[in-house]
């Protein structure tokens, strides 16, 4: 997805990110053969709330109208494209649940914030699954939103 750098010291540089060229920090280019992929932890809505009742950063990976027309009341907007530009924004400090429509957009994401040092987990079923839950959507007014 993005060349990304594992971080040098995870406790102080996770988050930070760096272009190698188009290769990874392990010296992998994106056509390279990977023999073990990362295993991201896959977590239900449920356990999803949850972790952000406990403290998790809830991180929304859709496109703008997407977001527009209904998000999770505390969630925090960066499209997929962004996240490279925009990881300072996310905290190294405290979980990170990603979530998109359906999980496959924040499943790329966490993959690659996971080999960025970050503590993070993929909503499987995204926010359908969230919506289907019974769980809160709302617009940025405060109204009820919809999942497109």
């Amino acid at each position: 997805m993005y060349p990304l750098a594992r971080p040098r010291n995870p406790g102080s540089d996770a988050g930070q990110w760096a272009d190698h060229d188009g290769r990874w920090a392990n010296g992998l280019g994106y056509r390279d053969e990977v023999t073990q992929p990362t295993q991201i932890s896959e977590i239900t809505a449920e356990e999803a709330s949850q972790m952000v009742e406990a403290g998790a950063f809830l991180l929304d990976v859709r496109e703008e109208d997407e977001w527009e027309a209904g998000h999770a009341p505390v969630a925090v907007h960066i499209p997929m494209g962004l996240v490279s530009d925009r990881v300072a924004e996310i905290p190294v400090d405290r979980p990170v649940v990603c979530v998109c429509r359906l999980g496959g957009r924040s499943g790329s994401v966490a993959t690659a914030l996971e080999e960025a040092g970050f503590d993070v987990h993929n909503l499987n079923g995204g926010m359908t699954a969230w919506e289907i839950t019974g769980l809160p959507v709302v617009t940025d007014d405060g109204a009820p939103g919809q999942i497109i």
